[in-house]
This record gives C-alpha cells, sequence and structure tokens, in this order.
C-alpha cells in the first residue's frame, strides 16, 4: 500500500461511526431578499452597471451590429478583435463585410507569446460573449474558451459584451444553479471598468484592465 493509499484509508476509518452534521443551509437567506421581475432585472443592472462608469445599451439580435458600429466609429475605433467562430463574432463579421466597413477586425488565433506586444499595445477594443448577468450585483458573468480567451475581456482598453436579456437572473445564487456542469475552471464576475484607488487613494480606471466596458443587452422579440 503506498502512503497515498494508508493516509486516504486513515481518513476514511476516522470517521466510520461518526454521525454527519445537517446540513443547515437555507437558500432563502441569499435568494428571497434579491428577487425581481424581467423588466426590473435589465432596470437593476443598467442602473447598477451605469453607476460604476459603464455604458449598457438596449439593443436586440438583429440591431446590435449596427449599434456596435456606431459605437465604434464614435470612437474612431479602427480594429477590433473578435471571435470570428462565434455565432456572435459571425454576426458582426458579415455585418462589416454587407456594410463595407473599413474596421479591422482581428482574431486571437494563434498562442498569446507570438502577438503579446500587438495585442498589448495595438488593439483598442474587444469584443465578446457572456454567460449570464446578475441583477442583484450588476454584474457579468464570462466564461473563457479557446475561442475567446480570458485576456479577450482583460486586455484592451475598451471591452464591449454582449449579454442576452433572458440570461440575466435575480442574483448569484439563482446563476450559480445554471453554470455549466462540472464546474467551469475560470470565470470571470465583471462588475465594471477596472479600477484602484491604492495610490494616494484617488480612484483611477483602467490600470489593471479595461478603462471602459460597454454593455449590449439583447432584448428578446
Amino acid at each position: 500500500m503506498s502512503a497515498r493509499d494508508r493516509i486516504l484509508a486513515s481518513l476514511r476509518s476516522s470517521l466510520e461511526g461518526t454521525t454527519p452534521i445537517p446540513d443547515l443551509f437555507d437558500a432563502s437567506l441569499v435568494d428571497q431578499p434579491w428577487r425581481y421581475s424581467a423588466a426590473e432585472r435589465i432596470t437593476r443592472l443598467q442602473k447598477i452597471m451605469t453607476a460604476v462608469h459603464s455604458e449598457v445599451h438596449l439593443t436586440s439580435a438583429l440591431a446590435w451590429p449596427q449599434l456596435l458600429s456606431q459605437l465604434l466609429a464614435e470612437r474612431q475605433i479602427t480594429r477590433l478583435l473578435l471571435a470570428p467562430n462565434t455565432e456572435h463574432g459571425q454576426a458582426f463579421s458579415t455585418h462589416c463585410q454587407t456594410e463595407s466597413h473599413s474596421l479591422q477586425l482581428l482574431a486571437y488565433d494563434r498562442p498569446v507569446e507570438e502577438w503579446k506586444r500587438e495585442l498589448f499595445d495595438d488593439v483598442p477594443a474587444s469584443l465578446t460573449g457572456t454567460l449570464a448577468g446578475i441583477a442583484a450585483t450588476g454584474t457579468l458573468v464570462v466564461q473563457p474558451s479557446p475561442d475567446e480567451p480570458r485576456l479577450m475581456s482583460l486586455v484592451p482598453p475598451l471591452h464591449i459584451a454582449l449579454l442576452k436579456a433572458s440570461q440575466i437572473y435575480d442574483n448569484l445564487y439563482q446563476a450559480q444553479q445554471d453554470w455549466p456542469r462540472p464546474m467551469p475552471s475560470n470565470l470571470l464576475l465583471i462588475s465594471g471598468p477596472s479600477k484602484t484607488a491604492d495610490i494616494e487613494q484617488v480612484l483611477a480606471y483602467g490600470a489593471h484592465g479595461p478603462k471602459d466596458l460597454i454593455v449590449l443587452v439583447l432584448e428578446d422579440a
């Protein structure tokens, strides 16, 4: 028997004859105080995120590419990082081709070591999807993937996130009930642009990530 097996056997035998402590967790304590109607979820998320310097725009599954083009043009952004293999990446790429946009679309299609300097210095904005939204705290839940690595939402100065209204939950507890199983190795909870007050207690945005966040909420048709 290996040392590992001996340790595990000892742990198992130590529980013999014991009675498990009952689980006294009461879900109502973390759920019921933060319940909202479908309309209230959108309104609350928009209000809280706007209060921390985020932009939240209500749009639709058909209209969001045109809205995004306008927002990028207003900011004179000419390069956008997106995932061309995702549904939203394909939709925006098709929109740009149809409208003959001069916007340069970039793909995260190589190891970060091969284009780290370009990613950190020359990519002004990125577009990603989201897994969910949380109304109670004004939070986005982003699940990194091979198509949309974590750095897509953490490095470019402007992060644009698509959020379906139907995927906005009342609170964190409710959102957790529908998270992928098994639990993903990494989920990002984003409640606004990057900010810090470490230096002289002066609030600064963009110190450790995007200084601007735009959320496009796709309302149900």
